[in-house]
Formats: structure tokens, C-alpha cells, sequence
């Protein structure tokens, strides 16, 4: 079971569910599309240069964005000029990524460009200097497009800042996700194969979910970090979204520098856990959403590896993540040099946030045993399957604007299964499962694993899309 699974076929992604007639998004509508990982094998080997495919991004985005709002700033000046420095070079055939337009999430430095975090309460002032992420995907020949929406600090699992919603590609009246919803958005609607994003308690498995694409989170220390204070306690890691699996690989080696990660094999026969069942019992499961990580099951079964249903030691860790929630913004908000302006419904989760620290209810004992009963587990198992979300994603709408409690609920009722990969610092991914029959929008598995497993959950995860 060790074949090459990085030839993975690619299908432009199905509208089915998109309400607005005049949407036809995607890369088969133009020339030049389709992985990453092939446009940058023709940029290799001279067949189109980086120019005509930052040129082709540049003309989708400035005809869908506007339907959709997953770009907040667009470099289409200086993405021609770094394609046109790029198609100068000649080591273009030793760069992994060359000419490949990417989005970058808004609160991480691209050079030149404001890091806003969805808050009107951030320095407007451009950055002087790439973070380390963006440095490592532009050492290796992508060309930066633009970055992406995010709710206000990464907070909420729904997208829209400043009167602006950012909208699911296959069904534009709900919402994208979050809080990598532009990425999300970005990549379903074909603007580019690859998307950075991070996550935090799920900011991009939710929205890969909610979309309909393929987002990896790694483990602890495996990308560098450096988001915002203090990457949320540490559980905030640097991630990508892509329309395929060995896209998602391929960009994921550059980010870690680990070029083994971009060989997508298939995993020795895996024993795999299906855990169906939410962290608490207060979660109102969608049936589908279950059946979605049942089918991953099935097809995991079928490629030889031994599934069985198991019931997963979440411990306490709903009640761990509610803690941390509120908390996890706190040396961000410190930072800000507006603060009056952030939108209410931080200012209240924040000032939560602000209370649980006060009363000290964060405490490094509680994460401590729900690893325990994690590492006992992963002593029988390699991977486990979830759903990635227990119902499809909310509707589009200014979610800025409502009450505090409103957004929790919206944000905590759909996306339950995530946070507690984050808890941990173990990688978790989230892969594409078909569609929902009465909503219409996408379903996904989430696979999860312990330290180190980035390698086996891709392979699992192409595994699966073969057969999706």
C-alpha cells in the first residue's frame, strides 16, 4: 500500500447549491487552471510563464471577488512585477512553486501590505517585511495575489468586516466559515489552487468544510508560528487550503521545509478510529454530517485499512476550549492601537476572556488529561475520523453586527469537532465528502492524528479523494 498518490486527478468544483444565477465560478472557465503543482510544471518547463497565470488569477479575481468577498486587498500591480522578476530567473526548474498565485490570510505580514486582522482596531500602516511563511512560499516561486477576509481577531467561525460578507461559492447565502473564510472562499471559487490560512480552533478545517476544500492544520513547531501576541496560547498553527490534496502537500512542504511531505504515498494498513459522536452532548448533530464521517470510514475500509466506531476520550475539552476562547484574544487586544474600535461582540468576548483570567479557570492541568487519555488511545490507533462539522455552515450575513451571544452560538452549534486538535498541538485535516442532499452545500471528514503524523493523514486524505 506504499503507490505514489501524488498524481491525484483534478475536478473543477461543482456548483450545485449556489443560489445567484450569475455565479459560474472555477478554472475551467479559463485557459490556463487546474493544481498548483501542474501549473508550476508548466512554468518549469516553459510552456506558459509565470505572467500568464498571475495574469489569469488577476482576471478571475476582479470578475468573482465581488461575488463572493474572500480578497480584502488585491496586488495586481505588484503580482505582474513579481511574475515578470520570476519569469527572469533561471532556476525556475528548482522552484517547487513557480508561478503559482497564492492568497495569504490578513493577519500575518505580507511586505507592503497593512496585517489588519479583520479589525478596524489594527495599524493601518503597510508592513515592511514577509512573515517567515510568507518568506518560504515566495522563495519558492509563488507569486502573492492578495490576502484574504477574516472576522474581526480571528474569533468567529463566520467571515464579514467592514458591511462586507464573505460568501460560500457553492451556496452564496451561506457563509464561507472562518475564520479562514477567504482563503476558503478563494480557493472553491478557483481564484487560486492554493490558499494560506491558520487555525486556532478549527479557523481551517471549518471553513475547508463549509467550502468544499481540502485544509490541513499541522502539529506544534512543524510551520513556524508567529501569529499575532502569541499564536493564541500556542494553539494557533500556520495551515493551507487547496482545491487538492497533493496541492495542499506540495505547499505544506514549503511552509515546513520538508520536501517529503510533498511525496504523497499511501499509508501501511492503518487502524483507524470512527468517532461520530460529538465532544459534549449538547451538540445537535446533522445526520448527514454523521454519515459524512461514516462514508469516510467505509472508503478508508475499502483502500485496506482496519476501521473500527470507537467512542474518542474528549475528556473534558468542550469545556477546555469554552475557557479559552474568550482568553485567547486578550494579548492581541492589548496590542491594538484603536481599541475603542473594536466591533462589539469582541469587546464583550473579550471582556469574558478578561473575567475567566481573572478567576484563573484557564489551567495547564486540564489540557494535561485530556492528553493522557489521548496518547492511551493513539497506543491502538494511527488516525482518527470525525465529522469536521456537525451541521452545514450559517447563513451569509453581517455577523459583526449582532450580539455577542448570538455569534458564539452560531459559531460553537456547527463547529464542535475541531478545537481539541488545537488544545493538543496535534495535526488534524479536514477532506472533502460529497454534498448534503437537503442543504446542498459541501460535507467533510475531519482526520486527525498524533504528533508527527502530517505524512499518514495526507496519504489517508488522498486515499479518500480518489474515491470521492
Amino acid at each position: 500500500m506504499h503507490e505514489d498518490l501524488t498524481a491525484v486527478a483534478w475536478e473543477s468544483v461543482d456548483d450545485d447549491g449556489v443560489t445567484d444565477a450569475e455565479v459560474t465560478m472555477g478554472a475551467q472557465a479559463y485557459p490556463i487552471g487546474g493544481p498548483a503543482a501542474a501549473l508550476a510544471a508548466r512554468v518549469r518547463a516553459g510552456t506558459i510563464t509565470p505572467v500568464d497565470v498571475v495574469t489569469e488569477a488577476l482576471a478571475r479575481i476582479a470578475s468573482e471577488n465581488r461575488k463572493i468577498n474572500a480578497f480584502t486587498v488585491v496586488r495586481a500591480e505588484q503580482a505582474r512585477a513579481e511574475a515578470l522578476e520570476l519569469a527572469a530567473r533561471d532556476d525556475l526548474d528548482e522552484l517547487p512553486l513557480a508561478g503559482v498565485p497564492i492568497a495569504v490570510k490578513q493577519n500575518i505580514a505580507v511586505a507592503g501590505v497593512p496585517t489588519r486582522t479583520g479589525s478596524a482596531a489594527t495599524a493601518t500602516d503597510p508592513v515592511a517585511a514577509d512573515h517567515p511563511v510568507v518568506a518560504r512560499l515566495r522563495a519558492a516561486g509563488a507569486i502573492v495575489v492578495g490576502v484574504t477576509a477574516m472576522p474581526e481577531l480571528g474569533l468567529w467561525a463566520t467571515t464579514d468586516e467592514d458591511g462586507t460578507v464573505t460568501r460560500n461559492p457553492r451556496d452564496v447565502g451561506r457563509s464561507a466559515g472562518g475564520s479562514s473564510g477567504g482563503a476558503a472562499a478563494a480557493v472553491a471559487a478557483g481564484l487560486v489552487p492554493i490558499a494560506h490560512g491558520n487555525d486556532g480552533l478549527g479557523s481551517i478545517r471549518v471553513p475547508a468544510a463549509a467550502c468544499g476544500v481540502f485544509g490541513i492544520k499541522p502539529g506544534r513547531q512543524v510551520v513556524p508560528a508567529g501569529i499575532g501576541a502569541d499564536s493564541w496560547a500556542g494553539m494557533a498553527e500556520n495551515g493551507v487550503l487547496a482545491t487538492t490534496v497533493s496541492d495542499a502537500a506540495l505547499a505544506l512542504s514549503v511552509l515546513a521545509e520538508r520536501s517529503d511531505l510533498a511525496e504523497l504515498r499511501a499509508p501501511h494498513r492503518l487502524r483507524i478510529g470512527l468517532a461520530v459522536a460529538p465532544p459534549s452532548r449538547l451538540v445537535r448533530m446533522d445526520r448527514h454530517w454523521t454519515a459524512a464521517a461514516r462514508t469516510a470510514g467505509a472508503r478508508a475500509a475499502a483502500a485496506g485499512h482496519l476501521v473500527e466506531p470507537i467512542d474518542l476520550p474528549y475528556g473534558d475539552s468542550a469545556l477546555a476550549m469554552l475557557l479559552r476562547w474568550p482568553s485567547v484574544g486578550l494579548a492581541d487586544a492589548e496590542r491594538l492601537p484603536n481599541p475603542e474600535l473594536l466591533q462589539r461582540r469582541t469587546r464583550r468576548h473579550l471582556a469574558v476572556g478578561r473575567m475567566i483570567r481573572r478567576l484563573r479557570l484557564v489551567r495547564a492541568s486540564q489540557v494535561d488529561r485530556i492528553e493522557a487519555g489521548m496518547v492511551d488511545f493513539f497506543e491502538n490507533f494511527d488516525v482518527v475520523i470525525t465529522p469536521t462539522l456537525a451541521a452545514p455552515p450559517p447563513k451569509a450575513k453581517r455577523w459583526s453586527s449582532r450580539g455577542w451571544a448570538a455569534n458564539v452560538l452560531a459559531s460553537a452549534r456547527y463547529a464542535p469537532f475541531t478545537g481539541v486538535w488545537n488544545l493538543l498541538g496535534w495535526p488534524a485535516a479536514s477532506v472533502p465528502m460529497g454534498t448534503h442532499a437537503e442543504a446542498h452545500t459541501p460535507l467533510a471528514a475531519q482526520l486527525a492524528g498524533p504528533p508527527g503524523s502530517e505524512a499518514t493523514l495526507l496519504g489517508l486524505a488522498a486515499q479518500l479523494e480518489l474515491t470521492n
